[in-house]
Formats: structure tokens, C-alpha cells, sequence
């Protein structure tokens, strides 16, 4: 039997996969499908700071003010109709899901102020979380803010909510910083235990016959996966911080590719969205299919083996993948013209 067990956030996991920020952990007995599907660990539905700010009549009202001239406003937040989680059902539905199974339960908060943060951080781990994911996300819209902005207040954000409390923290990061090495770097100075790579960039749509801007979500594909698994690569071995990747992560091959990068999980949720949450157990069948075929003990032998200080020559990971990359397209275009 292939031993698939790893370690997260200090915490002893029995698998690789680790379920994702989705809207099925909302369901209780979602929840318990999901360990008994072979999920080693489940990161609960966020909970925003801005849903708890005020009624939802007063934040509809306010997200609503202004949008006589300016139409386009109305689409980059949900009706608060759809926030399913107020603060007490969010900290009641955690302790009953750890009452509920025996893999460790995260918490996933998106905050906007540091204020809020810490409010909610330590409101989380009293409810028995047994680890908190700061689900940020930063654009600067604005042209006098930089990128030094951004960073020192992700920075200070992240050693304030972990100096405030005591259970392990995680920082789901946007890919869009200029130097993600230094600055995981920085995250783990700070107090951060893990950093998961990466944040989907939530880009709105223009209707072009209304001439409105819309919000639009689509589910994740496998060829999302490769900016992850170039920046595992990157960073496995330069820090001592955990490691996740999340987004684009559907089948077995996907999982060990993340391993192999340096990751310590894999996240998944929209592959359960589209494939249900049973396939859990299909993708950790088919992934002991492949170790025991080629004769792995462990899943951990494989950790890294990819990652850019494993492999003889470091090109694929550098300017020269750009270079030889473009230079191959472009004479198979040429051989096949003739």
C-alpha cells in the first residue's frame, strides 16, 4: 500500500489532496463526503469581512449609491442575498464540521482592514479551526499606489493575524507581484506557515449590447496548473514554507505534478463541482495506480524531483525556456508550411 500521507501546516494529513475554498463545504454532510471520499483536510467557504460590516439592506443600499451614472458598479460584488454566511452560521457551521470528521478543518478568511482581520482571525481559531487561510486579494487600481504599497500591507496584515493567534496561517497569494521569491520570503518572516499558489484573478466581462460590466466565474482547467507549478518549482528549497497549489488541479497526473514540483498539497474544488466529490477517491486510486507501477514506497519520494534546483539543466525555468520555446513553434510552423 502506497503511503500518501504529508505534512501541512504542522499538520499530519493522510493524503495529498486538500479540498479548496468552495461553496459545496457549506453542506455538512458535503463535508463528511468529502473525508470519506479521501480528502486529507477541507478549507471551508470564505467568510468576508465585508458581509459582516454592516445589514445587508445598508451595504445593498451603499454598493447601490451611485450607480445612476456609474452602471458598471453594481457588478463587482454579489447581492448580499447570496452570502449564505453570517458570522454566527460561519463560526457554528466550523464547530459542528470539526465535530463532524476527523481531518483537520481550515477556516478561509477575506478580509479588507486589519481591523477586521484580527477580529475575525481570533473568532476562527476559538471556534476550533485548526488553521486560518488569509484569502487575499489586492489589485492596485489606483496609479499612485505601488507595488511596495501592496506588499508592505499584505506584510504587516499577515504578522499582525499571526502574532494574534495561535493556530497555524496560510497566505493564498494573487500570482501578480512582481518578485514572488522574495516576497514568500518575507511572508514566511512575517509568520506565515504556508503560502498557496495561486489566487484566481476574477476578471469582469463587458455585454457589449447593454454595455455593462458583469461578474463572471468559470471553473478552473488543468491548463491553469503550469504558472503553479513553475512557482512551486521556483520556490521549493529557497524557503522553508509550506507549499499548496490550487487551481487547475482535476487528476491524478495534476496532483503528482504538484508534488513533483515541491508542493506539499494539491487543492482541488472545481474539479468536485464538475466531476462530484466522489471523484476524490478516483483521482487517489489512479495516483497509487502510477507509484506502484513504477515501484514508489511513498508519495514524498517524488516530492520536488521537478522542482528547478532537482533538474540538471535549470532552462525550463528561465529565460531560456522563453527563447527555445518560441524558436521550436516557430520551425514546426515552417517544416509543416511545406
Amino acid at each position: 500500500m502506497i503511503d500518501f500521507s504529508t505534512q501541512y501546516l504542522g499538520l499530519k494529513l493522510k493524503g495529498p489532496i486538500v479540498v479548496s475554498s468552495t461553496p459545496l463545504s457549506e453542506s455538512l454532510d458535503n463535508v463528511r463526503r468529502m473525508e470519506d471520499a479521501g480528502a486529507s483536510a477541507i478549507v471551508l467557504t470564505s467568510l468576508f469581512e465585508e458581509q459582516l460590516a454592516m445589514e445587508s439592506k445598508a451595504l445593498d443600499e451603499d454598493l447601490s449609491r451611485g450607480t445612476e451614472s456609474f452602471a458598471e458598479s453594481l457588478g463587482y460584488l454579489p447581492e448580499m442575498d447570496d452570502y449564505r454566511m453570517t458570522q454566527e452560521v460561519y463560526l457554528d457551521h466550523l464547530r459542528r464540521s470539526k465535530e463532524a470528521v476527523a481531518i483537520p478543518i481550515l477556516a478561509s478568511l477575506n478580509g479588507a482592514t486589519t481591523g477586521g482581520w484580527l477580529r475575525y482571525a481570533k473568532d476562527i481559531e476559538q471556534a476550533g479551526a485548526d488553521a486560518i487561510e488569509l484569502n487575499t486579494y489586492a489589485l492596485a487600481t489606483d496609479r499612485a499606489q505601488t507595488s511596495a504599497d501592496l506588499e508592505g500591507q499584505l506584510l504587516a496584515l499577515v504578522s499582525a493575524v499571526a502574532t494574534a493567534v495561535h493556530v497555524p496561517v496560510a497566505v493564498k497569494l494573487s500570482p501578480s507581484f512582481t518578485s514572488i521569491p522574495n516576497l514568500v520570503g518575507r511572508l514566511e518572516e512575517a509568520g506565515a506557515r504556508s503560502v498557496v499558489l495561486f489566487n484566481r484573478f476574477y476578471q469582469p466581462d463587458f455585454d457589449i449590447e447593454t454595455q455593462e460590466v458583469r461578474p463572471t466565474l468559470h471553473f478552473s482547467t488543468p491548463s491553469e496548473l503550469l504558472p503553479r507549478l513553475h512557482w512551486a518549482a521556483i520556490l521549493y528549497g529557497q524557503v522553508k514554507i509550506d507549499l499548496a497549489i490550487s487551481g487547475g488541479v482535476h487528476s491524478a497526473e495534476d496532483v503528482l505534478k504538484a508534488i513533483m514540483a515541491g508542493a506539499d498539497v494539491a487543492m482541488m474544488a472545481s474539479a468536485l463541482h464538475i466531476h462530484g466529490i466522489e471523484h476524490i477517491g478516483r483521482v487517489l486510486a489512479d495516483l497509487q495506480y502510477w507509484l506502484e507501477k513504477r515501484e514508489y514506497g511513498s508519495l514524498q519520494e517524488t516530492r520536488g524531483c521537478l522542482s528547478r534546483r532537482s533538474v540538471p539543466d535549470t532552462w525550463p525555468f528561465d529565460r531560456g525556456n522563453y527563447i527555445k520555446t518560441l524558436s521550436s513553434y516557430s520551425l514546426r510552423q515552417t517544416v509543416g508550411a511545406f
